[in-house]
C-alpha cells in the first residue's frame, strides 16, 4: 500500500520504528539522568549553591536583566520586520538597477555573523570617533542580520504564490504597488508565518550574545552572579535559572505568534470573521445550473417575441 509521498510501513517496519523510538527515548533519558547525577554529585543542588537566590535583590536584578533582554528583542524584532519588508520589496523590483543593490545588501548582511556585527559596532566605531552604547550595538546588529534573513523569507513567500495571483491583480487595474500590498504580501506572510516565528525566536536567543560586549541582559547577570565567590560561585544554578527564563520567553513568543497565525488564516466565512452573508450558501454547481436555466429562459423569450 502506498500514499502520495511515501510507502506505508508494513508490520516489520512498524516494529522496527517502535524499537528505534524506544531506544532513542532510553538513550536521551540516560544522557539527562547522567547530567543530573553529575550535578548532584558535584553539589550543584546544595543549599549553599542556591543561597544567593534567597535574596530579594538578586531576583530584582534578574527581573531587570530579563527586561533588558526583552527591550533589546522588541526593538530588534520590529526593526528586523521593517527592514525585511523594505529589502524584500527592493529585491523583488522589476528594475535591475534597484534589484541589484538590494540583493548585494541582503547577501552581505546575511554573510556576517551577528557577533561580528556587534564587535564592529561596539569596538570598531569608536576608532572613527563614534561611540555606540551596548544596547544599540546589540539592537542594530540583530536588526541587520535578522532583517536580511526575513527579506529572503518574504521574497520566497511571494515567489511561491501562483503566477495567476499577480496577473489577477493587474487585470482588475491595480498597479504593482497595489498588487504587492493587497494581493501578494498578505498571502506570503500567512504562508511563511511559521518561518517568521522561528526567526523571531532566534532573534530573542541571539540577544544573549550581548553579554560579550557588556550589555546587561540575562546571560550577563548569570555570569556576574555565578562568579561571586561570596555566594559559592553558583554558576550552574544561575545558568539553570536563566535557561528556564529563556525557554519560558521563547514558548510565550511562539504561543502568541501561533495565535496570530491562526487568526490570519481564519476564513472570513467562518463565525466571527466579520463578514455577514444574508444569502444562504450556494455551491458552484447550483450557481452554474441556475445561470444556464436563466439563459435558456431568456433565449426562449427572445424566440417568442
Amino acid at each position: 500500500m502506498t500514499s502520495v509521498l511515501y510507502d506505508v510501513p508494513g508490520p516489520r517496519a512498524i516494529a522496527r520504528n517502535r524499537i528505534i523510538g524506544v531506544v532513542t527515548v532510553i538513550a536521551v533519558a540516560a544522557v539527562i539522568g547522567f547530567f543530573v547525577w553529575r550535578l548532584i554529585a558535584t553539589g550543584q543542588f546544595t543549599a549553599e549553591k542556591w543561597y544567593a537566590f534567597t535574596f530579594t535583590n538578586v531576583w530584582i536584578s534578574v527581573g531587570e536583566a530579563a527586561l533588558n533582554t526583552l527591550r533589546a528583542f522588541a526593538a530588534a524584532a520590529v526593526g528586523a520586520l521593517v527592514l525585511g519588508f523594505v529589502l524584500a520589496i527592493g529585491r523583488l523590483s522589476d528594475h535591475a538597477w534597484v534589484r541589484a543593490p538590494f540583493t548585494a545588501v541582503i547577501e552581505v548582511l546575511r554573510a556576517i555573523p551577528v557577533l561580528v556585527l556587534m564587535f564592529l559596532l561596539y569596538y570598531g566605531m569608536p576608532v572613527v570617533g563614534i561611540r555606540v552604547e551596548p544596547y544599540w550595538a546589540v539592537v542594530v546588529a540583530l536588526i541587520a542580520y535578522n532583517g536580511s534573513v526575513l527579506a529572503e523569507v518574504i521574497r520566497a513567500g511571494v515567489e511561491s504564490l501562483p503566477r495567476g495571483q499577480k496577473e489577477a491583480g493587474y487585470a482588475i487595474g491595480l498597479r504593482k504597488s497595489g498588487v504587492m500590498r493587497l494581493v501578494l504580501l498578505p498571502q506570503a506572510i500567512r504562508a511563511m508565518m511559521p518561518v517568521i516565528i522561528a526567526q523571531l525566536v532566534v532573534t530573542l536567543k541571539d540577544t544573549a550574545l550581548g553579554y560579550i560586549i557588556t550589555y546587561e541582559e540575562l546571560l550577563f547577570y548569570a555570569r556576574f552572579i555565578g562568579s561571586q565567590s561570596t555566594y559559592g560561585s553558583p554558576i550552574v544554578p544561575a545558568t539553570i535559572i536563566v535557561a528556564v527564563i529563556y525557554i519560558a520567553l521563547c514558548l510565550l513568543l511562539s504561543l502568541v505568534a501561533n495565535r496570530v497565525e491562526k487568526r490570519l488564516r481564519r476564513s472570513p466565512k467562518e463565525p466571527g470573521g466579520g463578514v455577514h452573508h444574508p444569502v444562504a450558501p450556494t455551491t458552484d454547481t447550483e450557481l452554474i445550473a441556475a445561470q444556464l436555466k436563466a439563459s435558456s429562459k431568456d433565449a426562449g423569450t427572445g424566440r417568442a417575441v
